[in-house]
Parts: structure tokens; sequence; C-alpha cells
């Protein structure tokens, strides 16, 4: 199975995220986890190239924000990831891919959460504890613990499965999450704001799961139309 790693440069960069740290770290869980991967540093270019994909993993900023403003991405992207999704394909969005892609009208609704501005928050990096995690399924996850941003107040859109939380200013807020858009599955990890982040044990493991769940039904698919 291959996997695309949109990763963020130019409008979807920012000064706070070193996404090609991050990118690389995270190809190298989906290798472990026996994906063939692609990283492409424009992101509007991945979106567009998702024929024959069976992972779209987000890993960019905002670009309505700051100098990274401008632009917009051509209808064979936005259309390319809307054709995606209604054919079924998996999506793992990292981090601030929660504030990402606000040009495409079908990402919020397939990630189930986005940061407001204004509303959501984090406070500074600091070490934290991740909740024991239970999928649908009801496998389980270990807790862990991480130095890494704690997102805060992000505005939920539809129904998700929570996955694992993290201690936030009001209470529990949703580490990842789950769920499935028509025939699409869909994972959202928070975490990831810097390489260190992808070095905890318990936090690959996490990524590696998410992205498995959301290819594991695709999967079975493309068996049955094998063997049929």
């Amino acid at each position: 199975m291959h996997a695309i790693i949109a990763s963020g440069s130019g409008r979807y960069a920012d000064p706070w995220h070193p996404f090609g740290e991050t990118s690389a770290r995270l190809a190298d869980i989906l290798r472990e986890a026996g994906l063939s991967v692609t990283v492409d540093d424009d992101v509007d270019h991945a979106m567009a190239s998702l024929d024959g994909v069976d992972l779209l993993c987000v890993n960019a900023g905002d670009s309505w924000r700051g100098e990274g403003m401008g632009g917009r991405p051509g209808p064979d992207s936005i259309d390319g990831f809307a054709r995606a999704l209604d054919r079924g394909i998996g999506v793992l969005a990292l981090h601030s891919a929660a504030s990402s892609l606000r040009d495409y009208p079908e990402w919020a609704g397939a990630v189930g959460r986005m940061w407001v501005p204004g509303l959501s928050f984090h406070p500074p990096a600091d070490g934290t504890t991740v909740s024991e995690g239970v999928f649908p399924d009801g496998s389980t996850i270990d807790e862990f613990d991480i130095f890494d941003e704690r997102y805060c107040r992000l505005q939920e859109i539809g129904r998700s499965h929570t996955v694992c939380t993290h201690p936030g200013a009001e209470g529990s807020e949703p580490t990842a999450w789950v769920r499935e858009v028509g025939r699409s599955r869909v994972a959202v990890d928070v975490l990831g704001h810097d390489g260190r982040s992808f070095d905890v044990p318990g936090h690959r493991e996490l990524v590696r799961r998410l992205a498995l769940w959301t290819v594991d039904e695709l999967d079975a698919r493309q068996a049955d139309a094998r063997t049929n």
C-alpha cells in the first residue's frame, strides 16, 4: 500500500513547525508499518496526485495565516481530494493539519475538528501524559508521556470516536480520534509539533496504529476485489 505525505512548505509553512523534520519522522513510521511512502512538499500538488494512493497524510500549516497567505489551490487539487474521499482513501491528519487546507471544502468535515482562530489555543509546549487509548474495535494502546503542545478548544464538526486524550485547561481534550466519511476512514493526531514528538515510542505506536486503522478496511476491499 502506498502513502503520500503532504508536507508544509511555501504558503503552508510557518515559523513554528519544522515540517521537513516531522514529515521525515512520519515517513519512517509508515515505512516501518509496511507502507511505501512519498513525501511531497508541494501540498496542493499532493492533493491533485491521489489516484492510486491508499493513505494521504497531511502535515502542514494554515495557508490563511501570516506571510503564507495568498494564492488558492486549483480545481485539480480541490476536486482530486473530493474524488479520493468519494472512492475511499485513508486520511491521517497531524498536529497543525487541524488548521490547514481551509480552501478545501471537504477538509473540515472530513477531519471532524478544526482550529478556530481566537478560540482554540495551546499552552506552551510542556510534558504531558496521553491517556490509554481505545480504538473502535476495542483494542487498546498504552498511555505515554510526551513533551509537546496540547491543543485545546478545537471546534467539533460531526461525530468522532476519541481514541485518547490529554489534560487541557478545562478538563481532558482529544489527542487522537477516528471517524468514517463515506467510503473513507480518517484519523487525526494533534501531537507532532517537532521531531522530538515522533521519537517517543508511545507516540510512534499511536501514529502507526492510526495509519493502519485508516487503510485496514480499504485493504480488505481490495483483497475482495482481487478474489472476485
